[in-house]
């Protein structure tokens, strides 16, 4: 699907393996987001370095379109396609104790697009968060959506307030789902936001900083990404998160995301693992 200017973002949304969660999370344990996570020795099988993982990966889903139509299908089965690659990447992102991961489902752009496609794109998300809530219970996923809601429909949003209610007190990876979002709007948002409480009198405007604006982001209390993933090779941001990756490593492969899998992934890691981020210093 095109996403901000013309990429493809999916939304490509579908059911993920099962695994068993943990039912408890001692003060000071290790958070584990499924009942089987990858070993440290695992993690070094795979060539990663279990102490260089990202906290928080984004990914921009791209190419769904693309690949459907290289092989002469309708869009939507790309999208459709699509849904494998994102159950086998939560699952690893799990499996590895990633803190967070972010998708980017729906932008605030795809609205340009034929109003047939938006319609199955819903669908598709609708059914998602349904089959999922069971999984997403069970395998200990925190979840989460960014987005100007408002715009989704009753039904899409009682389903992700019932999985979100599902949710609530789970403590492995946080699932968030960036639908019908755009962040220059989510900025602009958070500025009215603050606009009217130093209007009321609430806020000192010589007070507002950083921390003020953070605070009023869809993303408030979130860890800034440290990786940006985009498939299908674009070197786009696409109004994706412009706030919250001043200081990501970025990272982009030419592979379509219904094609994405383990090896891109883990090659994504590698990469990572192997960056020096000096966040505007020098390095030692």
């Amino acid at each position: 699907m095109k996403s901000g200017v013309d990429s493809d973002v999916s939304t490509g949304l579908a059911p993920m393996s099962t695994t068993t969660a943990s039912t408890s999370s001692p003060a000071n344990a290790v958070r584990r987001s499924a009942d089987d996570p990858y070993t440290p020795a695992q993690i070094a099988g795979f060539g990663l370095n279990a102490d260089r993982l990202p906290r928080h990966i984004a990914i921009i889903m791209d190419g769904n379109g693309r690949w459907a139509q290289a092989r002469d299908l309708p869009r939507i089965e790309g999208h459709r396609r699509g849904v494998a690659t994102v159950r086998e990447v939560i699952e690893h992102c799990s499996r590895l104790n990633v803190e967070q991961l972010t998708l980017y489902c729906f932008s605030s752009e795809n609205w340009k697009r034929p109003v047939l496609e938006q319609k199955l794109l819903m669908q598709l998300l609708e059914q998602y968060l349904i089959e999922e809530r069971a999984e997403i219970v069970r395998q200990n996923l925190r979840f989460a959506v960014i987005g100007r809601r408002d715009a989704l429909g009753d039904s899409v949003n009682r389903e992700i307030d019932r999985t979100s209610e599902c949710a609530r007190e789970n403590t492995g990876m946080r699932l968030c789902l960036a639908i019908n979002y755009g962040s220059r709007g989510e900025i602009a948002d958070a500025v009215r936001a603050i606009a009217r409480r130093v209007a009321a009198g609430e806020l000192d405007p010589n007070s507002v900083d950083e921390t003020t604006i953070e605070s009023h982001l869809d993303t408030a209390g979130m860890p800034d990404p440290d990786l940006v993933v985009r498939t299908a090779g674009e070197m786009r941001i696409s109004n994706y998160l412009l706030w919250q990756i001043s200081y990501a490593e970025f990272w982009v492969t030419e592979t379509c995301w219904p094609d994405f899998g383990k090896a891109e992934l883990f090659g994504a890691l590698s990469d990572f693992a192997r960056r020096h981020r000096r966040f505007g210093g020098l390095s030692n």
